[in-house]
């Protein structure tokens, strides 16, 4: 679990996100680094019992996210980020496959899973895997549990068919889709208590079908 020093130390960010503030408080973001990396080791163990191809022994450093905000193309120009993010999948390659999320905000964090916003080849291979596969795709991302407590985004949901598919197919939506990511929000409160690794477990145990049907249509 964590303690309210890291959601203090990230609070306090927010509201002074310069490098003059940051440097006094070099030693605040230190420790509280030190605990996301600590809780992240023990997370991970837990992940790989979920989802095999996933290493619980891989150096929690190389997925916790980088603080520091790389401005050059932003408008917003601050300096740091004010959340950890943790991201874990099989190759440990950022974003551009499909694994597992964990965002720390104060007010602000989530659990989620999925494929944010697939590059073109590989959008089109799951758009051809749903397609295919429709009975399958349906029968994870309907199942009773996982829509209880998951929605598949459709922020950057296509207005319209994508090209080569019928905009009357009954399951079109899904087909629209760019993103495949699914999320739910938790209290600050539910990292401070012992069982917040076992309920981040279960969240990705119900997220991995989903994680190993977006990776068998991409590796194919």
């Amino acid at each position: 679990m964590l303690s309210k020093k890291v959601f203090q130390f990230l609070a306090a960010l927010a509201e002074n996100n310069n490098r003059e503030w940051f440097a006094v408080h070099k030693d605040e973001y230190e420790e509280a680094k030190a605990e996301v990396l600590a809780f992240v080791a023990k997370l991970m163990k837990a992940v790989a019992k979920v989802d095999p191809l996933i290493n619980g022994d891989a150096d929690p450093k190389k997925q916790v996210m980088r603080i520091y905000r790389d401005v050059r193309f932003s408008k917003n120009k601050d300096p740091y980020k004010n959340n950890f993010g943790v991201w874990f999948s099989a190759k440990g390659k950022g974003g551009n496959e499909p694994g597992y999320y964990l965002h720390i905000q104060p007010g602000n964090s989530f659990v989620a899973g999925g494929y944010w916003m697939p590059e073109a080849p590989h959008l089109k291979l799951i758009r051809q895997e749903i397609d295919y596969n429709i009975s399958d795709f349906k029968a994870i991302v309907e199942e009773k549990e996982f829509a209880k407590r998951f929605k598949l985004s459709t922020t950057n949901a296509l207005k319209n068919a994508p090209k080569g598919y019928d905009p009357t197919d009954p399951n079109i939506g899904y087909l629209k889709l760019k993103s495949f990511e699914v999320l739910k929000n938790l209290d600050d409160s539910e990292f401070m208590k012992a069982e917040i690794v076992d309920k981040l477990k279960s969240s990705y145990q119900i997220i991995y079908p989903l994680v190993a049907f977006l990776r068998n249509a991409i590796d194919q």
